[in-house]
């Protein structure tokens, strides 16, 4: 039996890892990202990023060891998404604040 897959809308499985990226907890992101594969067919994915399907369940799907980043860009890169950095609201850094006073 082939399994169908609901469509992806990317804009909602983008807002769903974002919100797991803003607890910047790494289980909580690869746990959030193995959910997401639910709605991907993982083979396709596993032949677009040149990983094994196995490997790529394994990486999102158990908490014992986290993904390297190389797994987290490919995998994110074949969902149709990108991994971009912003300031956090509100965040200063120690530099940033040493700048300002003129240290």
């Amino acid at each position: 039996m082939t399994k169908t897959y609901r469509p992806v809308i990317p804009s909602q499985v983008a807002a769903e890892l974002n919100q797991a990226f803003a607890s910047a907890e790494p289980h909580t992101i690869c746990k959030a990202i193995g959910k997401a594969l639910g709605d991907f067919n993982v083979a396709e994915m596993a032949r677009q990023t040149g990983l094994q399907r196995q490997s790529i369940y394994r990486a999102f799907r158990t908490n014992t060891q986290l993904p390297n980043l190389s797994t987290v860009l490919a995998v994110l890169t074949a969902m149709g998404l990108q991994l971009k950095v912003v300031p956090r609201v509100g965040a200063e850094t120690k530099r940033h604040r040493e700048a300002s006073d003129g240290h």
